[in-house]
This record gives structure tokens, C-alpha cells and sequence, in this order.
């Protein structure tokens, strides 16, 4: 039981590293073609995640092992029962990286817009799709006794996940505005940071709407809450985050407005997984089918070979993508081997 609410709380970080690290990244290309308005802004936007973009979605792939590994039957029952919607995110993940890789290779303008605007709806389409599968997990799904979810795209793009998928677009784009701040100058800089308050405005309204409405009728989130009082500390303190973060803002304080932004996206993920625990995916059908973090993992032995491999690794992966901020820290400035 120790090793399965370990992994659970591992699985959780690593989400939550995901979204804080490569949700700068979609941010930025949500807001690319708007806050960047010469060739020369749009290239310092695309070159302040030159250097680390390709790492930060190696979170994402770690998310995913740690799911096969450690939650087979959950991974199984998803990636079945969303296999549209998965297919959507990885061809929009490719397209994303073909934009930035394909963006300069020429100088003509009409090729380089095309790619600014793939760059675009990529990481806006991924921005959606992702709010979109955590608000149907939040919801429950169609999930029958021998793990098979019965639900199409459409029946999947439900009010409260699209809420959520619009959601996590102004959360994003926000933790974007603030890191472009962080990383550039000028004219872009000014314009950045102009529009970053106001998108953290509507993230905060937006989000308390879903917290609205999960307390009014996501009856199996707000009782784990009420069962176990503890779990409140995550979204108290996601507040005081967003407080946190709009003020250093308004103060020109940019590298602590993006920890407090980063700060506050993890405590949301927290938040969101207190409330499902146990639970990994609910059943809409008989609770009796809920994948629990008890019942959907590995056998004791795979978890503990896991467990000491991601001691060894994890550390590595952690040294990496500290070295590649340190090394790439600063303003940005374009170079000849700038995209």
C-alpha cells in the first residue's frame, strides 16, 4: 500500500513538472502570433524556448511510462478509450515542433506566417485537449466493469471538460505571458506584460467557476474533501499563489510572478488529485468499476524495480533541466544560430 501511494504521489509531481515546464512553452505559442507583431519579436519568442522546449516535453513522456508502468490497467483503459483524442494530441505535438523547426528556414514572409500560425493552433489545440481529458476524468467516463471506456470524441467534448479545456488555455497562456516577460526587452517586453494581468483575471474567474461547479455537483470531489479536511491546504494556498504572482507582476518582479505561476499550477494538480484520490478514473456507470490507486497498479515487485530505477534517473533528468536553465538563463538575444 506504501509503494502505491508513493507512486500516485510521484505520478502527480511529474504531471504537475509537465504542465509548469512545457505549459510556458504552449503559453508563449498561444500568444505568438498576438504579442509578437515584426519578424525580428516573433523570433525572440520562438528562441526564449529555443533551447529547452524539446526537454520540457520529456516530463510528458515520463508521465506517460510511469503511467504504463506503474497504473497499467488505467493506462490501458485510457489510451483505449481516448485513442481519438490521443491521436489529436500527438499529431498536434508534431506539428508544433515541425512550426518551430520549419518556421526560418526560409525568409519568405507567407512562409514563415503559415508557421507562425501552426505554431499557434498546435499549442493551442494541446492547451485544450489536455483541460479537455483532465475535466472528463474529473467527470467520470463510461467505464465498464472489464475497463473498456464506450465514448467517442464528441460525447467526450462534454460542458464541463471544454470548461475545463478553455481553462487551462488562459491558465497557460498566462504562465506564458510571464515567462516571455521574463525573457525579453523592449517593445515585446512592454506588451507582454500589458497583457498578462488581464489573462490571469479571466484564468482566476474561470476557475472559480470550475470550482463552482465541481463543489455542486461533482458530489465524489467534494466529499473526499469534506471526509478528509486535510486536502484544503492545496487550493488554499493556489490562492495565495495567484495573489502572489499578480502582485510581483504589478511590481515588474517577473522571475517571482513565474515561480508564484508555476507554484500555483502545481497546487491546482494537487488539488485536482486530492480530490479524486483514491480514485484514478471514475466510473459515470456503477462506482464499483473506479480505478483506484489500490486496485489499477502493478504488482509490489515491478513497483519497487521501479521505484529504485527512478531514484537513480530522476536525479539526472533534474540535473539536466537545471543545467539548461542556468545555461540558457538572461534576456534573449538572436545569434546566428537562432531560429
Amino acid at each position: 500500500m506504501t509503494l502505491q501511494i508513493l507512486w500516485f504521489i510521484l505520478f502527480v509531481i511529474i504531471v504537475a513538472g509537465y504542465m509548469i515546464l512545457d505549459g510556458f512553452d504552449l503559453g508563449v505559442g498561444i500568444l505568438h502570433p498576438f504579442v509578437a507583431k515584426t519578424d525580428e519579436e516573433r523570433r525572440i519568442s520562438l528562441n526564449s524556448i529555443g533551447p529547452i522546449w524539446d526537454g520540457n516535453e520529456v516530463w510528458l513522456v515520463l508521465a506517460g511510462g510511469v503511467l504504463f508502468a506503474a497504473f497499467p490497467f488505467v493506462y490501458a483503459s485510457l489510451f483505449s478509450g481516448f485513442y481519438v483524442a490521443f491521436m489529436l494530441v500527438l499529431l498536434v505535438l508534431i506539428m508544433r515542433t515541425v512550426a518551430i523547426e520549419f518556421r526560418s528556414k526560409r525568409p519568405a514572409p507567407s512562409w514563415r506566417k503559415l508557421w507562425d500560425w501552426v505554431f499557434f493552433l498546435s499549442s493551442l489545440l494541446i492547451a485544450l485537449l489536455l483541460g479537455v481529458a483532465f475535466g472528463n476524468i474529473m467527470e467520470g467516463v463510461t467505464l465498464h466493469e472489464n475497463g473498456d471506456i464506450t465514448m467517442t470524441l464528441l460525447e467526450l467534448l462534454r460542458p464541463f471538460p471544454i470548461l475545463m479545456g478553455v481553462t487551462t488555455i488562459f491558465m497557460l497562456a498566462t504562465h506564458g505571458a510571464i515567462y516571455l516577460a521574463m525573457k525579453t526587452e523592449g517593445a515585446l517586453h512592454d506588451r507582454v506584460r500589458k497583457i498578462a494581468p488581464p489573462l490571469m483575471i479571466v484564468f482566476f474567474a474561470l476557475n472559480t467557476v470550475i470550482v463552482f461547479l465541481t463543489a455542486m455537483y461533482r458530489e465524489h470531489i467534494l466529499l473526499a474533501y469534506l471526509d478528509r479536511l486535510w486536502p484544503v491546504i492545496f487550493p488554499a494556498l493556489a490562492l495565495v499563489a495567484v495573489v502572489v504572482s499578480y502582485w510581483m507582476l504589478r511590481q515588474g518582479k517577473d522571475l517571482y510572478a513565474f515561480l508564484a505561476s508555476g507554484a500555483m499550477i502545481a497546487l491546482l494538480i494537487f488539488s485536482a488529485a486530492a480530490g479524486l484520490y483514491p480514485n484514478l478514473l471514475i466510473s459515470s456507470i456503477d462506482p464499483a468499476n473506479n480505478l483506484t490507486v489500490f486496485n489499477a497498479t502493478a504488482e509490489p515487485n515491478a513497483l519497487t524495480v521501479m521505484l529504485i530505477i527512478a531514484l537513480i534517473g530522476l536525479p539526472f533528468a533534474l540535473l539536466y533541466t537545471a543545467g539548461v536553465y542556468y545555461f540558457f538563463r538572461g534576456k534573449v538575444k538572436l545569434d546566428p544560430t537562432s531560429y
